[in-house]
């Protein structure tokens, strides 16, 4: 497991006034930390679903390919391949 990571972010203006808004008995969150914890966590979220997104799109132009460009190789081939890279 990781080891937790200590953050001090300092924000100020509109910024501060923002969060301020979304936390305490007005906002969404109990504390500053909370609501950090769960931007973090959407971010990792939607970086994920890009990473899906791109990945899905390369393998949809892949099996949409005529068969003809297709290229056989055996498992000793493809791991040599891949070595070099």
């Amino acid at each position: 497991m990781n080891k937790p990571i200590t953050l001090n972010v300092r924000i100020s203006g509109a910024l501060s006034d923002f969060v301020a808004a979304n936390v305490g008995d007005d906002g969404s969150y109990e504390n500053v930390s909370e609501y950090v914890r769960d931007l973090i966590r959407r971010d990792k979220e939607r970086s994920e679903r890009d990473q899906f997104v791109r990945l899905r799109a390369e393998l949809d132009r892949a099996f949409a390919a005529p068969d003809a460009s297709y290229t056989s190789f055996d498992a000793d081939t493809v791991i040599a391949r891949n070595r070099r890279a």
